[in-house]
């Protein structure tokens, strides 16, 4: 079986990321996600989780984000800050503070999450962004 490739699929997951369509962003990293076969795998769902989190708040569906949220960092945790060439630091950054504020809300916001509050992925300077076929 090939595999789909994997740069395409996580670049395009990126874009969809940051321009804020967390349910394209989900899609374009589970077509990588179901053909992984190494830890790339664990670490394509964290992003999976954290992408689906974000469309929970878009719909106002707040108490899957604060699970989704949660299950995500535990995921993305045990990899480097730039590991497939992306930052996510400040993605990460913005999960827990949004998880707070989901919680001092007990999982109902009044107001919804400010457009410029959405987090985005960046490229990790000098890090290749997709693993070698073998390493997925």
């Amino acid at each position: 079986m090939n595999k789909p490739d994997f740069l395409t699929y996580f670049l395009q997951g990126m874009r969809h990321f940051n321009a804020r369509e967390f349910w394209e962003a989900h899609e374009a990293w589970e077509t990588i996600w179901l053909a992984a076969e190494s830890d790339v795998e664990q670490f394509l769902q964290g992003l999976i989780q954290v992408a689906a989190a974000y469309h929970h708040i878009q719909r106002g569906t707040y108490r899957g984000a604060a699970r989704l949220i949660t299950a995500g960092l535990a995921r993305l945790a045990p990899f480097s800050p730039n590991y497939c060439g992306v930052d996510r630091a400040a993605v990460e950054k913005a999960a827990r503070r949004h998880r707070e504020w989901l919680e001092a809300a007990s999982l109902a916001p009044k107001e919804p999450l400010p457009l410029e509050e959405y987090p985005k992925l960046v490229a990790a300077d000098g890090v290749p962004i997709a693993p070698t076929s073998l390493q997925w």
